[in-house]
């Protein structure tokens, strides 16, 4: 589930119950995915040294990565930040809005993981892939990975959790669906149990707003910023569990990337955008 929301005062998840997203989303379930990610960044033309992490929510993928590459974290919600520097105390971390935030600086990479599911109209998308265009040096790729895409949305339920070493325990269910097919968003439900150390259990609901793009929307929005676009959604995500991902060159049953980054599991939906 996202990690970060791009209005931070509209969610409660992402401001009072902020300290509680390390239980309702442990980091060790980002394990896989971040070795994926990492073997995506290894195909860049440049070596991949510096990333820049927008959305970096309570920092459960920098964890992943941090150990191998240089991160600076930015997120709107100051209260996920606050989590995120005690998991990656090593990290630079930075308030600010994926959108419109200017470092003054490029890197080698820049990743938009699932926080860019609450980016809902293509006005706001199109600002963020700007952003990462303008944070990504000439021969840098930048990666987005939205949860849903249009065409291969389903409604559907989860859920997950754990609890800590304090005796605190948190679980989610989560029901999402399409009410208008005809625009560019979904709905996510949440409910949220949490139990305190002292046994004390709070029940917290609320409805979430979140993008599904069409493929096309994206790949248009990609090249108008200036990068070379790349896409694997869908079906396409589930084909490349059996055969070399033709878009990064890794070979996903062995999960060896073909410049020899760690393998992984591919995402549900993966954008690259390459500068040349």
């Amino acid at each position: 589930m996202a990690g970060m929301t791009g209005v931070p005062d509209e969610y409660r998840l992402y401001r009072d119950l902020a300290g509680w997203w390390p239980l309702i989303s442990p980091p060790e379930e980002y394990a896989a995915e971040a070795a994926y990610l990492a073997g995506v960044f290894s195909s860049a033309a440049v070596r991949v040294r510096e990333v820049l992490d927008l959305g970096s929510g309570g920092g459960h993928v920098a964890v992943h990565l941090k150990g191998r590459l240089a991160l600076t974290l930015v997120d709107l919600s100051g209260e996920m930040l606050s989590v995120s520097r005690g998991l990656n105390p090593e990290c630079a971390h930075v308030l600010g809005d994926m959108r419109t935030v200017r470092l003054g600086r490029v890197f080698d990479a820049v990743l938009v993981h699932d926080a860019v599911d609450y980016v809902t109209c293509e006005a706001d998308l199109q600002q963020v892939i700007e952003t990462a265009f303008a944070h990504c040096r000439p021969g840098g790729i930048a990666v987005f990975v939205p949860d849903h895409v249009a065409e291969t949305f389903q409604a559907g339920r989860g859920g997950g959790g754990g609890g800590d070493a304090a005796g605190r325990r948190a679980s989610f269910r989560e029901w999402t669906w399409d009410p208008d097919p005809a625009d560019d968003w979904v709905r996510a439900e949440y409910e949220f149990v949490l139990r305190a150390a002292d046994g004390s259990v709070q029940v917290v609901r609320e409805a979430h707003r979140l993008g599904a793009f069409r493929r096309g929307a994206w790949l248009r929005l990609l090249a108008g910023a200036g990068f070379e676009p790349e896409a694997r959604c869908g079906q396409d995500a589930q084909d490349a569990q059996t055969g070399q991902d033709a878009q990064t060159g890794q070979d996903a049953q062995t999960g060896q990337d073909a410049q020899g980054g760690a393998g992984g599991r591919m995402p549900r939906n993966l954008f690259i955008g390459r500068r040349a």
